[in-house]
């Protein structure tokens, strides 16, 4: 019997270190498959949230054009009322025409006619 024994563990010790070597490779190979679904999944993840990142920058890039343009017009229609408005030389100009006419001392030809009767009288 001890031949049979010395047989079977010689006979099954090789086929026992086969099984023992695939279930290491399947495991070996499981944890691969593993890992790369997950790397896989993190890209996908990591793809999704740039996407939708590149979205946001893209609208907030398409509100900064649409103000600057408005920014535009209305310095273009400032530009365009300060050319129609008088400069501070113009401003004194007509002031000193103004204090030289002075209408507010203008006198009536009425008044004129009385000052000239109470001086008479005098």
């Amino acid at each position: 019997m001890p031949e049979q024994e010395s047989y079977q563990d010689t006979y099954q010790n090789p086929i026992t270190e086969t099984w023992v070597k695939i279930r290491d490779l399947e495991d070996r190979q499981k944890l691969l498959r593993d890992r790369i679904l997950l790397v896989g999944k993190n890209m996908i993840e990591s793809k999704q949230e740039s996407d939708s990142t590149l979205i946001e920058l893209k609208k907030d890039i398409e509100t900064l054009k649409q103000e600057t343009e408005k920014i535009k017009q209305i310095l273009f229609s400032i530009s365009e009322e300060l050319s129609n408005t008088a400069k501070k030389s113009e401003l004194i100009s007509l002031e000193n025409q103004y204090k030289m006419f002075s209408p507010l001392e203008l006198v009536r030809i009425k008044d004129v006619e009385n000052l000239i009767e109470k001086k008479l009288r005098k």
